[in-house]
């Protein structure tokens, strides 16, 4: 449920998130997810992708198919996400309520002959629909189809009225119309965009909750109460589960009709691909850099079975759909995406055919040289032994605080919303930056090892609470013990902001408060300064297992300030948490991020270098190029090759590890380990 660009594509993405979050796979929705995914891996799992998408307008559907195909193949592009009905069909469809564009021309079938002619060159196509709205005649015939708001009025946005998940249009209309496309067109797979109920349209503007009988209803059966008049829990769940059920329906549908083709859309469950976007907005001023590895590395590692599919979106905002954002960023996205799993991709409005030409240019160069390579990317899964859980399974500043600090201190890392996840494989350490899910209790008490944060409840026994301060404006935290923080050997005091949740001592504290004192004017600065022995961090065993609690928001205060006593107090932690040491070690530049992937199919591992240097404040720039990067990896290989350089690199062997040392790095390279 995303919408293109501003802060709605936030909104929206979030609520898909939550959707998803917290499912195991062995819960009702996750096994329902399994039973209609396809039972074999489909091609989106197989073939490594390099993914264009046209958004295509009314205007646009007399487009040359010959040529946009044509376009497509030079881009070199091997799947093509296409228009194809919903709001507007961009072919002859005969379902009632179902519209053609105006644009079509007579005895033209535009989605038909643009698949007909990428089949013909090896090029895969994903037909998009847009369910959440559409037009008058539609309304005007059953408007108990649509979504109402609490004043009783129906939602509409440039003449368009917007439906409701539990209506008659998504769990009825829509399943002729999709049965009749499925019938007529071999597609690939079918993207769903704006899947669900928005709570705000493309300006921005709230429209509240539904209000029709459908929900009324349905919510009064489940609950037994009235709709809410304002959102709760039971809400957020009757909606979460009303996507999931029309998910689930449309997913049937897809795999009866064509078994080869997927489903895409901007959930996790019963999907075959996982959708989310890297986008821009004028109202969203500071990037998140990490933006594509964000979203590759958690949906690849929370469904594991399921491809990740990061959109990147070329224009600056919704508003603004014919100026793109800058090229090195439109690199980056894509080369982050490849470095997790995933495929670079690319998102125009209308043909490819554009105003503003930069971010063609730019995505073109990424998308040959993924075409050169295509090996190194078939198959890959993460080979990191440290798992990072999302705060409540949704971004957060704490998570990418955390997030941040893991890639500037290279320490291989998978992000997964799933706790079945943790007992696929034996991780080296878990961390949870705002507190432990349930299921952490048992992991941990089992010999597990775990680094939490967060001044929130800990979710786990580790102490008696005294209070939860709310001011610690001027409070620092001393460091009592630097063997444990080697880094830190010239640093007694690392500060303290916003919440912390004191707990009564036990033992011997590394880490204590020291309370807020004055701090101006410069004559009167903490000269009230009173050390106590309260913890800021709690160090210890834990059934079989072992947990390094720090009660405060240490990963929210590092995304924002970037203080380097923050990191390193969190990176020896690590040090300390990781049984047999880090899994990668390097020279490296913060800046340049490494990814350790695994091919099993191949035998191999790869290791990727994402230089991240062209970032600054709101600019993305050509990376900084960098020289003689030293780098060892735990375990023996033999060999070493630079895929960009196309040289062996030296390889030694010591203490457990593999080393080699890449000469120089511009943008990117990708490193084979055999």
């Amino acid at each position: 449920m995303v919408v293109r660009g501003s802060h709605v594509a936030a909104l929206a993405a979030g609520l898909a998130m939550l959707l998803s979050a917290g499912k195991p796979a062995g819960s009702p929705a996750g096994a329902a997810a399994q039973s209609t995914a396809a039972q074999t891996a489909g091609w989106w799992m197989e073939e490594p992708f390099r993914l264009l998408q046209t958004n295509l307008r009314e205007t646009d559907t007399a487009l040359d198919p010959q040529k946009l195909v044509q376009q497509v193949a030079d881009f070199p592009a091997n799947v093509l996400l296409f228009g194809m009905g919903g709001i507007v069909a961009h072919h002859p469809t005969q379902v009632d309520f179902h519209y053609p564009s105006r644009y079509l021309p007579p005895g033209r079938d535009t989605f038909g002959e643009v698949l007909k002619a990428a089949h013909a060159r090896g090029i895969r196509v994903i037909g998009r629909f847009d369910l959440s709205k559409t037009q008058k005649p539609v309304y005007d015939a059953h408007p108990e189809w649509f979504f109402v708001r609490g004043n009783g009025e129906p939602v509409m946005y440039n003449g368009l009225y917007s439906t409701c998940i539990n209506g008659g249009y998504y769990r009825g209309q829509a399943m002729k119309i999709l049965a009749e496309a499925l019938d007529r067109y071999d597609v690939d797979g079918l993207f769903f965009n704006m899947f669900g109920n928005p709570s705000s349209d493309y300006s921005g503007n709230p429209t509240g909750h539904c209000h029709c009988d459908s929900c009324k209803r349905r919510f009064q059966e489940r609950f037994g109460r009235p709709l809410p008049s304002v959102p709760d829990a039971d809400y957020r769940r009757f909606l979460e589960d009303s996507a999931f059920e029309v998910a689930r329906s449309i997913a049937d549908l897809i795999h009866s009709r064509r078994p080869r083709a997927g489903f895409f859309t901007y959930l996790q469950e019963h999907v075959d691909g996982i959708m989310s976007e890297s986008n821009t907005s004028l109202d969203r001023t500071m990037p998140w850099p990490y933006a594509s590895s964000d979203n590759v590395n958690r949906g690849r590692n929370s469904q594991p079975g399921k491809m990740a599919v990061d959109l990147s979106i070329g224009f600056v905002a919704i508003s603004n759909r014919f100026v793109t954002v800058p090229p090195a960023e439109i690199q980056l996205r894509a080369w982050q995406n490849m470095a997790h799993g995933g495929g670079p991709t690319f998102v125009a409005l209308g043909t490819l055919d554009q105003e503003d030409m930069t971010g063609i240019n730019a995505a073109r160069p990424v998308f040959r040289w993924h075409a050169e390579h295509a090996d190194l990317y078939a198959g890959q899964e993460s080979a990191a032994r440290v798992l990072l859980l999302p705060a409540q399974g949704r971004r957060g500043n704490d998570y990418r605080g955390f997030f941040r600090i893991l890639s500037e201190q290279h320490i291989p890392f998978a992000v997964s919303a799933n706790m079945a996840r943790l007992r696929d494989r034996p991780w080296d350490l878990v961390i949870a930056p705002k507190g432990a899910p349930p299921e952490l209790d048992a992991y941990v008490r089992q010999g597990g090892r775990l680094l939490l944060a967060g001044s929130g409840d800990p979710g786990l026994a580790l102490g008696n609470i005294v209070r939860r301060w709310t001011d610690t404006q001027s409070a620092y935290f001393r460091i009592r013990d630097h063997a444990i923080f080697p880094s830190l050997k010239d640093t007694q005091l690392v500060f303290l902001a916003g919440e912390y949740l004191e707990l009564e001592p036990t033992g011997k504290p590394l880490l204590t408060l020291v309370p807020p004192s004055m701090f101006g004017p410069p004559e009167k600065v903490h000269l009230d300064q009173a050390d106590t022995d309260k913890p800021g961090l709690v160090l210890c065993d834990y059934g079989r297992g072992k947990v390094a609690y720090l009660p405060w928001n240490v990963g929210d205060l590092y995304y924002q300030h970037s203080s380097e006593g923050h990191a390193r107090l969190v990176a020896d932690l690590i040090d300390h948490l990781l049984p047999e040491g880090r899994q990668l070690r390097t020279s490296a530049h913060p800046l340049v991020e490494i990814t350790l992937m695994r091919q099993p199919k191949r035998n191999r591992t790869i290791v990727h270098l994402v230089n991240v240097s062209g970032h600054f404040s709101t600019g993305f720039f050509p990376p900084v190029g960098m020289r003689d990067i030293r780098i060892e990896v735990a375990g023996a290989f033999r060999r070493a090759r630079s895929a960009r350089l196309d040289m062996s690199l030296p390889v030694r062997s010591a203490g457990g590890y593999t080393g080699f040392s890449l000469p120089q790095l511009g943008a990117y390279d990708a490193v084979v380990l055999e």
